[in-house]
């Protein structure tokens, strides 16, 4: 490791950072008589701490986000280049790197169409939700406005996205909430709310149940994510997606599928959707579209939902009246051209499917030395762990036991991720989600460290 700046500048940006930085998810309480946390390099898999202390990274820069990993100097070349001959334009215009992305994303998105550029997921969720009230208004007398959301799934931190988000303890003490979103519930089988054979379609089902409680007349959409994140890494099961599909088209409600962590690769296609045959009308996207080396997220529709925004030209309020600040710059879509292309040329979906594979594969063997797994899922790099103190009860162990089991790795070097202060009593599934360029040896050393870690938790 080389640090890019001297220890005497690295002391003084440790007491800047405690005296001045307001940390996410952060009790600052405990950084009174500890230093805070600072990454000062990362290279593929690998960051280092200002101690100098290595670790494989296992969460792909703790939320999802570092798809083709640390130090693509071309991708940092192709926002430095992009930044000094034009950074920044209002996107009320266009810019090439804007143009040219939406091109090259659209090209991987059968059937949608359109590419409004943002900051961030929280905020691409934010625009369909609009879209889909200003529909309401335009066509429904205001009356189709309700907009649905899965227990366990997470939309983005805004009031209105909590709002549409089914994690209790993260919307805690920060109602009230924006009406019109309806819970429906979620898909994970192993906390199975039904005793049924086809439990996806039964789950489904549950979704069409909340809409004729609600009125069909008065559901404008669903936002679902296509494998829950952090909720616990639930994948759908069987005929879920098929049947949702069924449904929303049933009761002419527009489907909006939140891919801020499953897209762009994570789960070895393009898109998350697209395991399961489905066609959204809104499709959300953040984390991955860069790999974190710019700030980028976009909302993309298909044509059906653009052209209901410019049907009445005569109208002053018929078009889409927003904007995002910060949409405009053409850092973003000059990183995620060159993040595409990486993807691309480097094979990373083949490569994803391959190590998500033998990932799942370590974790099953886990499973079978280790009685507090209860449960493995998930889709490509992508997985999964739920500890249970008992497989025959499934009684969740404690969150506390959770974080050591997270701890024990960070302290043979490996940084892996768990459900936390989002689910009563259901923070229990360790996450992992590797860069896309993960080898055999990073998927192994991974796993090896968790069996090292349960077995030293709970022994």
């Amino acid at each position: 490791m080389n640090l890019s700046i001297p220890a005497n500048d690295l002391s003084v940006a440790i007491e800047a950072d405690r005296a001045h930085v307001w940390h996410h998810l952060t009790q600052h309480k405990s950084l009174e008589t500890n230093d805070p946390k600072i990454i000062v390099e990362g290279k593929g898999m690998r960051i280092w701490d200002a101690a100098g202390r290595e670790f494989l990274d296992a969460v792909s820069g703790g939320v999802w986000t570092v798809n083709v990993g640390y130090g693509r100097e071309s991708i940092a070349d192709a926002v430095r280049d992009q930044l000094v001959k034009m950074n920044y334009f209002s996107q009320a215009a266009g810019s090439i790197p804007g143009a040219m992305f939406s091109e090259k994303l659209i090209s991987k998105m059968p059937g949608l169409s359109r590419v409004y550029y943002v900051n961030s997921g929280t905020e691409a969720n934010e625009k369909a939700f609009k879209m889909v009230r200003q529909i309401a208004h335009k066509r429904y007398g205001g009356k189709k406005h309700k907009i649905l959301f899965r227990e366990r799934d997470y939309h983005g931190s805004s009031i209105t996205a909590v709002s549409a988000g089914g994690q209790p303890e993260r919307n805690a003490q920060y109602g009230p909430f924006t009406p019109g979103f309806v819970e429906v519930p979620h898909c994970c089988e192993y906390r199975a709310q039904w005793d049924v054979e086809n439990y996806g379609e039964r789950a489904a089902d549950a979704i069409e149940e909340v809409i004729l409680r609600e009125g069909p007349d008065t559901v404008g959409a669903l936002c679902l994510e296509p494998v829950t994140a952090g909720g616990g890494v639930i994948a759908p099961p069987e005929g879920y997606w098929q049947r949702v599909q069924e449904i929303c088209r049933k009761y002419d409600i527009l489907l909006h599928i939140d891919e801020v962590v499953c897209g762009v690769g994570r789960t070895g296609t393009w898109f998350g959707y697209q395991h399961y045959g489905i066609e959204p009308d809104f499709v959300t996207m953040a984390k991955g579209v860069a790999s974190g080396y710019a700030a980028i997220a976009c909302m993309v529709t298909n044509e059906k939902v653009f052209e209901m925004f410019k049907d009445d030209v005569e109208d002053p309020m018929n078009y889409f009246r927003d904007i995002s600040t910060f949409g405009g710059c053409t850092a973003g879509p000059a990183a995620a051209l060159e993040n595409m292309r990486i993807i691309e040329d480097e094979g990373l979906l083949e490569n994803t499917t391959a190590m998500g594979e033998r990932l799942m594969g370590n974790l099953h063997a886990l499973m079978e030395r280790h009685a507090v797994i209860g449960d493995v899922r998930g889709k490509g790099l992508f997985c999964g762990a739920e500890l249970v103190a008992d497989r025959a009860t499934k009684e969740p162990v404690a969150e506390k036991r959770v974080q050591a089991v997270v701890a024990e790795c960070a302290a043979q070097g490996v940084i892996i991720g768990a459900t936390n202060r989002s689910i009563p009593g259901l923070n229990n599934t360790l996450c992992l989600s590797p860069a896309l360029i993960a080898t055999p040896d990073d998927i192994d050393r991974i796993t090896d460290s968790i069996d090292v870690a349960l077995g030293r938790v709970f022994s």
